[in-house]
């Protein structure tokens, strides 16, 4: 059987048992939702004189599918689970690229309570929940400058933690923790040993602020010559003046390996509210340096993202790449996202 037939039959399957759950269990809820993002793009990448045009998944956001649910075990204690796939909506394929897992965004379960949550899986790391959430631009990996550096270079590994165990507090809690821990199981890129994550935020009223911390010693990906282990550190703040909310967020990773690598890296943004849309601009620096050299990459980005409704949303925006010791690039990109 065709893999691609295999995968439309597993996932038919599981919004069947979905709705059979939320119609049939009283003690159990079972939801389908997901996000698409599709948009068109001219693209002059670093590096090249060359225009390109393309109908691109995902510039404001990854999109994606998932099924959620829980079932209450009584005394306040409830067993969780959620399974997200991403999906390429340009191509209608699963997965941000070929080399994805199906449940590549999230697949998890665990028990949820008074104490918080606490589940078993695939799971997003500390940093990137705290990188997109102190953002303009959110999870955009067209156009947030920090998500574009720290995730395609900086930080080894991808924004989720496969074999994990992860834990929350309460989210009504005014002091926010996260912890993340993976196994060290083999992997395609080596392994040095466990990663561990931890981030605390304080969020209260218009007022919100995190520190994480991360030590990588394991991916997916192929590891640098002589890895040991790499330290992200990373902090970051925003505030809601009604008529403007300001951002900031800066961090330092610390790579350990044959050729020691340190990119120190900051963003400013804001997020300007008009009626039913808004105004986004961001800059990042980043700046990384070896034993032999060092180069600077400034990223400017400009937004404008109308609501139709409280699901779906148009939006254009534009971004500026500076790299030193290459040239410039840039993108544009108008395009549509719906939330289900």
């Amino acid at each position: 059987m065709p893999l691609r037939m295999m995968r439309s039959i597993c996932v038919r399957a599981l919004v069947a048992v979905a709705l059979l759950s939320a119609g049939g269990a009283g003690a159990q809820t079972a939801v389908l939702y997901g996000l698409l993002d599709a948009s068109g793009t001219r693209i002059k990448p670093v590096g090249t004189e060359d225009y390109l045009l393309h109908l691109t998944n995902g510039n404001m956001q990854t999109s994606f599918i998932g099924l959620r649910g829980s079932e209450d075990l009584g005394g306040g204690l409830r067993a969780v689970y959620r399974l997200e796939s991403y999906l390429r909506v340009d191509v209608g394929a699963a997965g941000r690229d070929i080399g994805d897992g199906f449940w590549a965004r999230e697949a998890n379960v665990g028990l949820s309570g008074s104490f918080g949550t606490t589940v078993l899986g695939r799971t997003p790391t500390p940093l990137w929940l705290a990188t997109t959430s102190f953002n303009p631009f959110g999870e955009s990996s067209g156009f947030s400058p920090t998500v574009r550096q720290y995730f395609s270079g900086a930080v080894l590994g991808d924004t989720r933690w496969s074999n994990s165990i992860w834990y929350t507090n309460n989210a009504r809690d005014p002091l926010r923790v996260v912890f993340s821990a993976n196994a060290d199981e083999s992997t395609a890129g080596g392994s040095n040993g466990h990663n561990l994550g931890l981030s605390v935020a304080y969020i209260t009223g218009p007022f919100a602020a995190t520190i994480v911390g991360e030590t990588i010693r394991n991916s997916s990906q192929p590891l640098p010559p002589g890895f040991d282990r790499q330290v992200v550190l990373h902090a970051a703040a925003t505030y809601d003046f009604q008529f403007v909310r300001v951002y900031g967020q800066a961090g330092r990773v610390k790579t350990d390996a044959t050729d020691d690598t340190r990119t120190t890296s900051y963003q400013l943004g804001l997020a300007v509210p008009f009626g039913n849309s808004l105004i986004l601009v961001a800059y990042g620096h980043s700046h990384v340096s070896t034993p032999t050299k060092a180069t600077t990459d400034r990223i400017t980005s400009v937004g404008y993202d109308y609501f139709l409704s409280k699901s779906t949303d148009i939006y254009i925006a534009a971004s500026y790449e500076k790299l030193s010791y290459v040239s410039s690039g840039n993108s544009f990109a108008g395009g549509v996202r719906l939330k289900f």
